[in-house]
């Protein structure tokens, strides 16, 4: 078998010096059928090894209800990793950031008063049974057992969260118990109290930056002085948030510090390699003083975007690692011509209508003392009797709200504009549908409740008795595809349908440009979330979505499409950059 480990200047792989050139690729973030498409694309690049995280909360979103099948199906991944002839390295957390929702950590786990990521005795007991699972399946595909294995990191940036050394000794011990024997590894970014803080002497540092490579390589060295300098993160792109601009990175620039780090001798893991998609309710959020959920697209500027295809980067990246590590000779073809289309939309009527559920509580519950999961929960409350409009304020709503009185829309309150009150007309019920827009990936906001927080008043008076209904969108989409029936459009949230042809299954753009706020199906598969705020205008569909012959989109709009009519166009359009 092969041995892959940590000598005095380099990686040794036999025993040979051996430069580990990586690529990140979330399986979670891809089709499963086609990460095998996207792992041969990794290694065209010349990259050597691919890398991904594992997110706890796709595997485990309900306590003890484990899943590795389907898009989970880590095992397998990492199979097609080996099949290719590559290498592989695990990084899973159990914290992840990766501008995933709560950094990957399920909302049963952070719902509760445990300190997280910390020696906490009931954090590490969960964390002890979600890394056992995991190293079950990571054990056996180590390299020295014949598989792709050749890292495995402790924690995730944990010098930018705490300084536990409690804790990071026993995730360690936790991994090797399990049977982990290849070489651990920690990520920080390169400033001394991170890398001092997010790591063990026994542990070997890496760090991630995306540019003045010497500058940050010298850092590293001064915090680990022995063994290969390894940029684990070297992020040549940026992710998306809705109301911001698509960021880009200057590829020649780009090139030129990846050139830099292979010179030195560093080994590298590109962060990303290939982005993917935030599909389903996925997507992280952003909270430096202002709340900013992520968007749906993960393309991130990398060498494959979105849609797996090369770009310019792929190419400038290739040239550069054929300077320092054989690259094959073939070459990754370009995009496949999409499909372009517009087919009607059919009214099928209202879709957050259902009847208020639950017994009446004095203040609304948030969507964790529910325990749901979905994006919705729609509160509703009887009104004191007013004669004359009211003014409601709230404690904080997380993170957009659309309220209304009789069934009438009276406005809208956002966490992103620090929005808490707003004044309401005499009626008797007041309702009040709360978007969970996606949660926050890092520091101390893990695992914050959502929802309507506290107890809204009107005019300074508590109002109680509050039903707590919460909606399942992918639920609700799945009854709505089956409706044939024509419906006047009526008053938002409207639901939508729409049937189209293919002559074979393949990746389509759905333009949004023309609707609002809400989200796409096709054939029951959850793209996304969509919204006119931007900067994201298309909706990545997988062509394993999809059939030859008749497809069916269905489209949840919470607020009102400016024409009843999907576009799908021949690329992504993912918004202005700041070019």
């Amino acid at each position: 078998m092969t041995s892959f480990s940590i000598g005095e200047t380099d990686f040794l792989r036999d025993g040979r010096p051996h430069q580990v050139i990586a690529g990140a690729l979330h399986y979670f973030r891809v089709h499963p059928d086609q990460w095998q498409d996207r792992i041969r694309k990794a290694r065209l690049m010349g990259l050597n090894t691919i890398e991904t995280y594992v997110a706890w909360n796709a595997h485990e979103p309900r306590r003890a209800e484990w899943d590795a099948t389907g898009w989970n199906d880590l095992g397998r991944f990492l199979d097609l990793v080996h099949a290719e002839g590559m290498d592989a390295i695990v990084r899973p957390g159990p914290y992840i950031c990766a501008e995933w929702h709560n950094g990957g950590l399920p909302n049963w786990l952070t719902a509760g008063e445990r300190a997280l990521r910390s020696s906490d005795p009931e954090f590490l007991a969960d964390v002890s049974a979600y890394l056992t699972r995991v190293y079950e399946i990571v054990a056996p595909r180590q390299i020295d057992r014949g598989g792709p294995v050749v890292l495995v990191q402790i924690e995730n940036e944990y010098g930018a969260y705490g300084s536990d050394k409690a804790y990071l000794q026993a995730l360690v011990a936790l991994t090797r118990e399990a049977g982990i024997t290849v070489p651990l590894t920690t990520v920080d970014q390169p400033q001394d109290r991170m890398l001092a803080d997010g790591s063990l002497p026994e542990l070997h540092k890496t760090g991630s930056f995306g540019s003045r490579s010497a500058e940050r390589l010298a850092t590293l060295r001064e915090h680990q002085p022995t063994g290969p300098l390894m940029c684990s993160e070297f992020w040549d792109g940026w992710f998306d948030w809705w109301g911001g601009v698509h960021h880009t990175t200057d590829v020649a620039a780009a090139a030129s510090d990846l050139d830099a780090l292979l010179a030195a001798g560093a080994s590298v893991n590109i962060y990303m390699f290939h982005g993917g998609t935030n599909f389903g309710l996925t997507n992280g959020a952003n909270h430096k003083g202002r709340y900013l959920p992520i968007v749906t697209s993960y393309d991130y500027d990398a060498p494959l975007d979105e849609a797996g295809n090369p770009t310019e980067k792929f190419f400038a990246f290739r040239d550069v690692i054929a300077k320092y590590a054989p690259v094959p000779a073939d070459e990754p073809s370009g995009a496949a011509e999409a499909p372009v289309l517009t087919v009607p939309l059919t009214p099928v009527g209202a879709w957050t209508d259902a009847a208020a559920s639950g017994s009446p509580t004095a203040a609304p519950q948030t969507f964790d003392a529910i325990g749901h999961l979905s994006a919705l929960v729609r509160y509703d409350v009887e009104l004191p009797p007013m004669s004359a409009p009211g003014l409601l304020a709230l404690d904080e709503v997380r993170d957009l709200a659309w309220v209304r009185v009789d069934g009438q829309p009276v406005g809208t309150l956002s966490r992103t504009r620090h929005d808490r009150t707003l004044r309401v007309p005499a009626g008797r019920t007041l309702s009040i549908l709360v978007e969970e827009q996606g949660r926050v990936n890092y520091d101390h906001r893990l695992g914050e409740e959502k929802g309507l927080i506290g107890t809204p008043t009107l005019d300074g008076t508590p109002l109680t008795g509050w039903r707590s209904t919460p909606l399942d969108v992918a639920e609700i989409a799945h009854d709505v595809a089956d409706r044939t029936t024509d419906a006047a459009p009526g008053s938002a949230p409207s639901a939508w349908v729409a049937d189209f042809t293919l002559d074979t299954a393949a990746d389509l753009f759905l333009d949004t440009a023309s609707w609002s706020k809400g989200y796409a199906f096709v054939n029951g598969f959850f793209l996304g979330r969509y919204w006119r705020n931007g900067p994201q205008r298309t909706l990545f569909v997988p062509a394993p979505a999809t059939v030859a012959g008749t497809n069916r989109l269905v489209v949840l709009e919470l607020e009102d499409l400016l024409s009843p009519h999907a576009d799908f166009v021949n690329g992504l359009l993912l918004g202005d950059t700041e070019e």
